[in-house]
């Protein structure tokens, strides 16, 4: 008994068509308006790195802490990209984070991480907390 490539080629290719389930003309999704959602990325984003300058002009006009200045921010910073990768991980198990390309991805990413960082560190700064 030879081993033909093409049957079996052939028959992956029926494999899938069973699970296609019929023609794509019987069944017609209503998609919503494009025009509506046509820049949510770039709004959330700028609106992230609006609040994450407000906080870092809060932080940086005038802290007060004594000792290790360098340290603090840098523990701050790390805090505050930890809770950021928590959160692209709980948008990636719930399917929201995707983008349509790699400016849009960084651009949130990094409003998302500039957010945590300022939050962090106003924490920090202005309650001594830590």
């Amino acid at each position: 008994m030879n081993f033909d490539f093409f049957d079996f080629l052939d028959l992956c290719g029926n494999a899938l068509n069973l699970f296609n389930g019929g023609s794509s003309d019987s069944i017609h999704y209503d998609l919503p308006d494009k025009k509506k959602r046509k820049y949510v990325f770039e709004k959330i984003s700028a609106v992230l790195y609006l609040i994450s300058a407000v906080l870092f002009f809060f932080v940086f006009r005038n802290p007060t802490v004594s000792g290790n200045y360098i340290q603090s921010v840098a523990i701050a910073s790390v805090l505050g990209f930890a809770v950021s990768v928590v959160i692209f991980f709980v948008l990636y198990l719930l399917g929201k984070y995707y983008s349509k390309s790699v400016f849009q991805w960084l651009f949130f990413s990094l409003s998302v991480a500039t957010l945590c960082v300022s939050v962090f560190l106003w924490i920090y700064f202005k309650s001594g907390i830590f």
